[in-house]
């Protein structure tokens, strides 16, 4: 299939949950949580795109970066390529419901794997959503990583145990759903943590232990602080809290605070090969997807997913041919201005 078939088949089988419009920004969707949209006017969904935009990419041909490398080692596997699938959860009530949970997540770690990359998966009021993830993630031979919402205490710590059992490459939580409108509507308990309680989940496993949602550098270095392996700078793709800044915004400063300490990760509004390697350039390690993997699992299933990280990575290697970066490494800031 092609990319246009993809995107055909996706928009019949997402209902008009999601319009796959020929541009993805939020405005067709906005308010749309249980949905695809942002929440309330949709200003932190577009912020992200925005935050992108603002950055031009510095051209350069005199060099010999003539086939770049995009592999990458993430804890300790090697990946083709830094775009990795972001946790995406409620086929049900999201998307339409074409897909099964299982079905869904399914598609996102086969396709994720055959693309040389990794798969997140997510959780969400219905139990069935974490344990489909789960399931795939063990399916696929613990090729993957499970992400849990911030839930009361104890239940975090038995889904880090299922995460274990997986044999998941690592596990985490999306500190950032603390607020999440439709666990709220679904009478499931999240709320913020402490530091002691951060510590306290983290240290209760052995596997890498990722916070994501992190926007500040305070909440950057208390990650750290209680041991966490890798932070996700994200604003939960602004379906959380309207207004807030795009994932771009405020990367860089957060990399600089705690890169080298934690492995950091970023997501919102990545579209385009460029906007992964801006994204890199501001100090992220990888770079998760989200609605665009959507598109690739319901237009495509697994080799859909596929197709898009693959076409994610060669457009990142094509602006790294044409921005002087040889590997991973060589993107630095000065790329952008």
């Amino acid at each position: 299939m092609n990319m246009n078939e993809i995107r055909e088949e996706a928009r019949k089988k997402l209902k008009g949950y999601c319009r796959v419009c020929p541009v993805c920004d939020g405005r067709a969707c906005s308010g749309e949580v249980p949905g695809m949209g942002g929440i309330g006017t949709g200003e932190a969904f577009r912020a992200n795109l925005e935050a992108l935009k603002k950055y031009r990419l510095n051209l350069r041909t005199l060099h010999n970066a003539k086939d770049p490398d995009t592999s990458c080692r993430f804890f300790d596997k090697t990946l083709n390529t830094p775009v990795m699938a972001a946790p995406l959860t409620g086929s049900t009530y999201n998307m339409g419901g074409a897909l099964t949970e299982r079905e869904f997540i399914g598609m996102v770690m086969s396709g994720s794997k055959m693309a040389g990359s990794l798969g997140f998966s997510g959780d969400g009021a219905d139990p069935a959503m974490y344990d489909s993830g789960v399931e795939a993630v063990h399916a696929e031979g613990g090729w993957g990583i499970p992400v849990i919402k911030p839930r009361e205490q104890e239940e975090i710590i038995k889904r880090i145990r299922r995460a274990e059992d997986s044999g998941a490459v690592a596990a985490g939580m999306d500190i950032d759903g603390a607020g999440l409108v439709t666990m709220a509507l679904k009478g499931q308990p999240v709320g913020p943590k402490t530091a002691e309680e951060l510590k306290d989940v983290i240290s209760a496993t052995k596997l890498p232990f990722i916070i994501k949602g992190v926007m500040t550098v305070e909440e950057a270095e208390m990650a750290a602080e209680a041991g966490a392996a890798a932070v996700v700078v994200s604003n939960h793709g602004g379906r959380i809290l309207d207004y807030t800044p795009g994932a771009a915004e405020v990367l860089f400063q957060i990399s600089e605070a705690v890169k080298g300490k934690v492995t950091v990760i970023a997501d919102g509004g990545v579209r385009a090969g460029t906007d992964v390697l801006k994204l890199l350039a501001l100090g992220a390690d990888t770079v998760l997807i989200g609605r665009p993997v959507i598109t690739g699992a319901f237009g495509g299933g697994a080799e859909g997913v596929q197709q898009i990280i693959e076409s994610l990575t060669a457009q990142l290697k094509q602006a790294m041919i044409l921005t002087g970066c040889a590997d991973l490494d060589s993107i630095t800031s000065s790329v952008i201005n």
